[in-house]
């Protein structure tokens, strides 16, 4: 299996299809597994890549804290690895924010970004309390039961399932834990400005307590698109791949020109 050497660190990551190139970011305890339909079905298109964070997956346990900026410098080496100049960051919840965080730090490596079901902050009661959770959770008595709950979650099928928590349970509790904590501080909003390359926002309509942050980003971030799926809450990339495989396709392959017109910046 591909495996990447990153100051000391062992990076899992996948690689299928040619064309424009887009990295997919997971969130806490989820790995590149969670992705797996946009790897199948975007790949006859573009080049899609996906990647287990450290201490996640098959990725190796790392003895740097899990932070934004790492995993963010881990994304530019694994790039520079496969001698991609730009490419679309595609991230899913807390994924979203370090595709935020990516742009904010190496602009010049982004073409632009899909965010899925993100946040540029953690700002709301629920959402801290679901951390903070998760933080608690994430240790080795419980960690079993975490894992199962965050895959059956975002599983469609019990096939999914079977896959995403076969590959979750490989991870690292402290890792994840670190994750998870980095992400209740998290906070670019007042940066969001600074962003000017085209975002798709791509959120479900039934995820409710995700809509202030959908509005956020779409209020603060000069270059975006906004997009609600009507039947869905937060796991779309299992859930919804279908939909959302067609609205980054359409995205993507949009020419710039044409992009910026639809996004009013011409």
């Amino acid at each position: 299996m591909p495996m990447l050497d990153v100051n000391g660190a062992s990076l899992y990551y996948n690689v299928k299809g040619n064309g424009t190139s887009i990295v997919c970011i997971h969130p806490p305890l989820l790995t590149s597994e969670n992705f797996r339909y946009q790897m199948d079905e975007l790949s006859h298109d573009f080049k899609v890549i996906s990647f287990d964070i450290r201490g996640h997956g098959r990725s190796q346990y790392s003895t740097k804290p899990i932070t934004y900026p790492l995993i963010v410098e881990d994304i530019k080496h694994l790039l520079d690895h496969l001698g991609i100049e730009k490419a679309y960051l595609c991230g899913y919840s807390t994924g979203a924010s370090i595709a935020l965080e990516f742009m904010l730090t190496y602009s010049d490596r982004a073409f632009g970004s899909i965010l899925v079901s993100g946040m540029s902050e953690v700002s709301d009661f629920y959402m801290k309390k679901r951390i903070s959770l998760a933080v608690k959770l994430a240790n080795p008595r419980t960690f079993s039961f975490l894992a199962h709950t965050i895959t059956w979650g975002n599983s469609d099928t019990k096939e999914t399932f079977r896959k995403l928590y076969n590959e979750a349970v490989k991870g690292n509790a402290q890792n994840i834990k670190q994750y998870y904590q980095y992400s209740l501080k998290f906070n670019c909003t007042n940066q969001l400005e600074n962003i000017e390359l085209p975002i798709l926002l791509v959120y479900g309509k039934k995820d409710k307590s995700f809509h202030r942050y959908a509005n956020l980003l779409r209020e603060k971030l000069p270059c975006n698109e906004l997009k609600f799926l009507s039947k869905e809450k937060h796991q779309i990339p299992t859930k919804a791949a279908r939909e959302l495989n067609q609205l980054i396709f359409d995205f993507v392959q949009l020419p710039n020109e044409k992009k910026a017109k639809k996004l009013n910046l011409s």
